[in-house]
């Protein structure tokens, strides 16, 4: 017994030197403020959360989003949760998701969406949750479609819907962060194609991104999905960006 009891202790401190050492090559740490009193399941401490320059759209009557669809498209509601400016903590949330593969960082912007949502409509309000697709290039490069982990999110925190995934990219295009406003606004031939599109007949349905700046991607998703008859379709985004 005494030999076990010896045995335990010094599994137990190799456990506790394993993790120093982790944590020394790999530290886990507010990307914000460099805090370590993290949650295993979170990329930024509870304070700097508090500090996001949230939009506050869902409160105003109309929102810069809805107007960027004026004559464009009908949709139901339009958000989008947090500004997006360079250098700036949104900035370092959705590159962690987007080129260093933390899904950490998309379950929390889906649960910012989740809590917008949960704040205005029943947790059944949406049939549907549909993720902008990627391309396959980038999906084998990423591992996964980081609209589809801020889907996961939301659900995760409550929000009782169903991820869609018949929207797909049939168009290899240009990075978007390598094109100005006009030539965002210029794209030319379809993006995407609709796959079991009849499941969506009827359904309220929410389109999801993760950063909205000329609406263009997000239009070409909604003539897609609107030719499927769904009974109403909306718009949120984790992030609104001018650039």
């Amino acid at each position: 017994m005494l030999q076990l009891g010896l045995l335990s202790k010094t599994f137990q401190g190799f456990q506790t030197y394993l993790q120093g050492f982790i944590h020394l090559l790999y530290p886990h740490v507010c990307l914000q403020c460099a805090n370590s009193n993290l949650s295993k399941s979170k990329v930024i401490c509870d304070i700097c959360e508090s500090q996001l320059p949230y939009t506050h759209f869902s409160k105003m009557s109309t929102c810069p989003i809805d107007k960027i669809f004026w004559g464009r498209a009908q949709i139901q509601q339009a958000n989008a949760i947090l500004f997006f400016t360079k250098e700036s903590i949104v900035q370092k949330i959705i590159f962690e998701l987007k080129y260093k593969q933390n899904k950490k960082a998309g379950y929390l912007l889906g649960r910012l969406i989740a809590v917008d949502i949960l704040s205005k409509y029943s947790e059944n309000f949406f049939h549907y949750l549909v993720p902008i697709p990627i391309s396959k290039k980038k999906l084998r490069k990423r591992g996964f479609n980081q609209c589809q982990i801020i889907c996961e999110g939301i659900i995760d925190y409550g929000v009782k819907a169903v991820i869609f995934k018949g929207l797909q990219k049939i168009k290899n295009t240009i990075t978007q962060t390598q094109k100005d406003r006009l030539q965002r606004s210029m794209q030319s031939g379809p993006l995407f194609e609709l796959k079991n599109g009849a499941r969506l007949r009827d359904m309220q349905i929410m389109i999801v991104d993760d950063v909205i700046t000329t609406g263009s991607t997000l239009e070409a998703a909604y003539h897609c999905l609107k030719a499927a008859n769904p009974s109403s379709i909306s718009i949120s985004t984790a992030a609104y960006t001018f650039a």
